[in-house]
């Protein structure tokens, strides 16, 4: 059991720290007995009992006052290496010159950033950081373009995990990966052309003409773009006539091959309500290119062959981000036409506010999945997993980590093929290892011309199942966190352990583990899981089970 102490505007984040590290834990009281606090306020050692004390704070303390320990103070930008990777930090933090083990370094000039003690019988860690400040910071912040490739927030789960089992502390967790399954995969797709009939001597027709011949060309003679793919290009704008007179299929129709692609992996389309309608932007009325060319009855007879399919079909909200009663008409529209009740959103553009979370509540969604880069791939709140925005009560944040244009358009990073799998990969690597999920977005329209990004996608998701992925539309994937956060652990009188999970009646998803780590400090001394065997047992939990650990 984790004891948690931390001041009353920092209660949110920590509850929703421990919904990512699911494990026991609860504020500290000093009539309860811990195996590990956690403080990130100034605590004497001698006024809590735990095997581990564990002060996370960017200034100094009494207990640096006491033991005399030197330090030096960091501003804002620092990077600590943990596992070989560069985390950044958002606040500042202190730097150590100790007696003790080091076990955080700073990335630039190698000094201690937290270190661990022996303490009489237990164990003390001081560490030079705000730990529940940083989290704030990833939730409600972000992360810039620059640390887009970091999954910061499970780098600082993964080193309190770390620093407790390598005090010989036994843990037990529930992690962010469905039994029989490394990670969860979560296919998207945002409809923003549905037809290019749609688009007549518009600025999308033109720019399409441009791309589909010239860009094409000039990519083809800078090795970017085979010969196969220039021709298709070719042919689809000289088709484009006759798909306006009806004489020949609409290229943009992509709805039925993305049905042969993922081959009953199922996927979330998240469909635009109105058309021609750009709404408005943080700075007032939108661009006019926002506005889409279709609304959604226009496929209203695809929707209906994608639900037949198992995929499930979401809002991609153009008002609903800043105006609830907007939301509510948005889903509406789309409900209208799937005769679903619709659980998600994802903003056209991406665009949101700090308040955009209770807005969406208010409409009534039950996910949002906005937190992502236009710009770039990567993790935009530092994680893997499903979330809580500090500004809602019940509405969950799938985060988006990999879209198609990020990678590829030319406004953005532009990347060759092979490019983008360098960067994807990591990501893969990075969900194998934390677990939680991989959330990809690609387009309606991205694998027909003249993008042609299909041959990608489909080593993605080839890869993806390699890998072990558990496929799931966006209100899946979310139901099973929400399942996992409604697991409550309560210890009994005899040292075990009772667990319950609310699970929803018939559901059909995989259950959950419960991990229980253990490691024996050889000596009295502190080791570093990554340094030694660290042995732990996964179950599968069921409804309601006891366990000791």
């Amino acid at each position: 059991m984790i004891g948690v102490i931390a001041n009353s505007d920092d209660a949110c984040i920590a509850r929703e720290f421990f919904e990512f590290f699911k494990t026991p834990w609860e504020f500290y009281r000093s009539d309860r007995q811990f195996d590990v606090v956690l403080s990130t306020e100034d605590v004497r050692l001698e006024d809590v009992s735990a095997r581990l004390v564990v002060i996370y704070r960017s200034d100094r303390t009494s207990v640096d006052e006491k033991d005399r320990t030197q330090t030096a103070a960091v501003r804002e930008g620092a990077e600590v290496s943990f596992s070989g990777i560069a985390t950044p930090l958002y606040g500042s933090c202190l730097t150590f010159r100790s007696s003790g083990s080091s076990v955080l370094k700073s990335s630039g000039s190698g000094e201690s950033v937290a270190y661990v003690t022996r303490v009489g019988p237990g164990w003390f860690a001081r560490v030079g950081y705000d730990l529940f400040k940083e989290i704030r910071t990833l939730l409600t912040q972000g992360q810039p373009a620059s640390n887009a490739a970091v999954p910061t927030l499970e780098l600082h789960i993964a080193f309190l995990r770390d620093l407790i089992i390598g005090c010989g502390v036994p843990l037990v967790e529930i992690p962010p990966v469905p039994h029989g399954h490394s990670f969860i995969a979560c296919l998207t797709h945002d409809v923003d052309h549905a037809a290019i009939r749609k688009h007549r001597f518009d600025a999308t027709m033109f720019g399409f003409l441009y791309r589909a011949t010239i860009a094409s060309t000039l990519n083809a003679v800078r090795g970017r773009l085979s010969l196969k793919d220039l021709m298709t290009n070719w042919s689809a704008a000289a088709r484009l006539p006759l798909v306006y007179l009806g004489l020949a299929d609409d290229f943009w129709r992509s709805f039925d091959r993305y049905l042969d692609l993922e081959q009953r992996r199922p996927s979330t389309f998240f469909v635009i309500p109105f058309a021609r309608t750009p709404g408005r932007s943080p700075n007032g009325m939108a661009p006019v290119a926002r506005g889409a060319g279709y609304g959604v009855e226009d496929i209203a007879a695809k929707i209906d062959k994608l639900r037949a399919a198992g995929c499930e079909i979401a809002l991609h909200g153009i008002d609903a981000w800043s105006d609830s009663a907007k939301g509510v008409e948005e889903a509406s529209q789309i409900s209208r036409y799937s005769s679903a009740v619709v659980s998600g959103v994802r903003m056209h553009w991406l665009y949101r506010d700090g308040n955009s979370p209770a807005a969406l509540e208010e409409a009534g969604f039950s996910y949002d999945s906005t937190v992502g880069f236009n710009e770039t791939v990567g993790y935009r709140a530092g994680t893997t997993q499903v979330f809580k925005p500090i500004r809602a009560t019940r509405l969950l944040e799938l985060p988006l980590h990999v879209m198609d244009t990020a990678l590829f358009y030319p406004d953005y990073l532009g990347l060759t093929a092979e490019q983008a799998w360098s960067l994807v990969r990591p990501m893969l690597s990075s969900a194998s290892r934390f677990g939680g999920l991989l959330t990809v977005n690609w387009h309606d329209r991205s694998i027909a011309p003249e993008r042609l990004w299909g041959s990608f996608y489909v080593k993605l998701l080839d890869e993806l199942t390699r890998q072990g992925a558990l496929f799931c539309t966006a209100d899946q994937a979310v139901s099973w966190f929400r399942m996992r956060r409604s697991v409550a652990f309560e210890r009994l009188q005899d040292g075990g352990w009772s667990v319950k999970v609310e699970t929803p009646a018939g559901n059909p998803q995989p259950g959950m583990r419960l991990r229980v780590h253990r490691m024996a400090s050889s000596n009295n001394s502190f080791v570093m899981p990554e340094t030694t065997e660290v042995n732990f047992t996964d179950t599968v939990l069921t409804d309601s089970m006891v366990f000791h650990a």
